[in-house]
């Protein structure tokens, strides 16, 4: 039976940056899958993450909510069974839910909502990657390998999580079109590509000749027009000691762009399985990431910036019956719970957990309608070399980052796009610069919110350093053997084994 409400499938990636998509306008980009998904859906062109990391950013999208708002600080922080998110909402609507791939869940609960979870997560559910405001260089931070190790591999860890993800979310759509079950799904595919190492297969790295790679728009700047927290940030990486030179810069961002054309045929290939299962006309697909990556603008790498490149996202929506349209309204990843909870909900009223979402629903932007909502977007950076919470808000036209220890900036993005022009000082934007920190003030409790993080911080790296001697426990997922319940077992006939579960089956050679 076909469900009257739309199945949902939302496709997540990892550290992939707007501007690197044909779709956002790369010259280079080869992303072919996701540049016809954006053709036929709403392509969001300032979208944001609301904590550029990867698990505060999926923990906050999931949760509809700021990071800091449900006790989350770093790629370390628990995430609490407590707190509703996506698919307790879309269960609540009478959907199946299942998750596929990463998700960076860190505690016990390694589900948060999902009815059923078909891989293991790529990273550690345990506290091993706690921030430390005491320290820069902690000992997880990226280091040269990044750079050295850059290029072309047969495979790598990456690889192999991936394929495995996709091979797994396909026999997920087969399992569903075998079902019985009236409930429409949500299911998520969670990929770890194209975030670093900075390789790819060497069929990838072909399709870009080498030498039109292009180089970062700004390129390092000299300590003395760094901000102090960019400094930071090069000292947690190792890049304040060895400077990369150009064949450096261009390999690792080679690389990249055939990460990207490799997780573009990863989400080709599940795509497709939509169409062959007949899901696809009744589908809601989302395209996103959790942030983005620098790649070497302004000298900096990987994420944990406010700059562009690494707090932007691309966000594509393409609803059945809904005409393509691109949108310029700065919008955020909180506003995904709403919007999915609109277009899946059969209830009259909400229930009462949704009083504490902090987005807001994105359906009539993508019909092209004024919502009247005031589309400011928030974001914070309370992880290992912060220091002190980082801050940001994002208007239509203006971005303001403050925080208790570093200088303010404030950036016209409407003639400033590359973020070189820091107007806090100027006296001409001294009204705009209040306004904005008035949202800021208005928003975050920096005093209380600075204790919370040094008190969450205390307790997890003490709870690390004795779990580093006994190793008693173990929270990471390990999911069931999705191939066996494809197998024949004594309870059932071979007839009905063979020949009940068939989908799609044709007699090519009849008249």
């Amino acid at each position: 039976m076909q469900p009257t409400r739309p199945n949902i499938l939302l496709l997540q990636v990892d550290q992939l940056t707007a501007s690197k998509l044909k779709c956002y306008g790369d010259p280079v980009s080869e992303s072919p899958n996701i540049t016809h998904l954006a053709n036929q859906g709403s392509v969001f062109e300032q979208a944001y993450s609301n904590f550029p990391l990867c698990a505060p950013s999926r923990f906050s999208m999931l949760s509809g909510r700021l990071a800091s708002n449900i006790g989350v600080y770093d790629n370390g922080s628990e995430f609490y069974s407590s707190i509703p998110t996506i698919p307790h909402f879309l269960a609540y609507s009478g959907y199946q839910t299942c998750l596929v791939g990463k998700m960076h869940f860190v505690g016990a609960d390694q589900l948060h909502g999902y009815e059923s979870r078909l891989t293991t997560d790529i990273y550690p559910a345990d506290f091993g990657w706690s921030g430390d405001w005491t320290e820069i260089r902690q000992r997880h931070s990226n280091d040269m390998r990044s750079f050295t190790q850059a290029g072309v591999c047969l495979r790598n860890p990456q690889m192999e999580y991936d394929e495995e993800v996709t091979h797994r979310a396909r026999r997920k759509l087969y399992d569903l079109a075998r079902e019985n079950d009236d409930r429409p799904f949500f299911l998520t595919v969670s990929y770890t590509h194209p975030h670093d190492p900075y390789q790819c297969p060497q069929e990838c790295w072909d399709l870009y000749p080498h030498h039109e790679i292009p180089m970062p728009t700004t390129g390092a700047l000299p300590d003395q027009l760094q901000d102090p927290y960019s400094l930071r940030l090069m000292q947690q990486y190792g890049l304040d000691k060895e400077k990369l030179g150009e064949e450096l810069v261009r390999t690792a961002r080679h690389a990249y762009y055939g990460s990207i054309s490799y997780i573009d045929q990863q989400i080709g290939s599940l795509l497709e399985t939509l169409v062959k299962t007949g899901f696809e006309r009744d589908t809601t697909i989302i395209l996103t990431s959790d942030h983005g990556d620098m790649l070497g603008e302004r000298g900096l790498w990987y994420k944990k910036s406010f700059f562009e490149d690494s707090v932007r996202v691309p966000l594509i929506i393409r609803k059945p019956g809904v005409s393509p349209s691109r949108i310029h309204t700065p919008v955020s990843l909180l506003d995904l719970l709403p919007t999915l909870v609109e277009i899946a909900s059969a209830k009259s009223e909400a229930p009462s957990a949704a009083d504490t979402l902090e987005g807001n629903s994105l359906v009539q932007l993508m019909h092209g309608q004024e919502d009247n909502t005031q589309r400011v977007v928030y974001s914070e950076n309370l992880a290992e070399g912060a220091m002190a919470p980082i801050l940001m808000v994002r208007d239509s036209r203006f971005k303001y980052v403050c925080s208790a220890i570093d200088p303010e900036q404030l950036f016209d993005l409407s003639c400033d796009p590359s973020e070189l022009n820091n107007l806090a000082d100027n006296p001409e934007y001294q009204t705009i610069k209040q306004g904005l920190k008035n949202l800021v003030e208005e928003k975050w409790n920096l005093e209380s919110l600075t204790d919370k993080v040094l008190h969450s911080q205390d307790q997890r790296l003490f709870i690390r350093s004795v779990l580093d001697q006994q190793r008693t426990f173990n929270w990471d997922f390990k999911p069931g053997d999705q191939a066996g319940g494809q197998c024949l077992r004594a309870d059932r006939s071979y007839n009905d084994w063979a020949y009940n579960d068939v989908i799609g089956l044709s007699h090519p050679g009849s008249n």
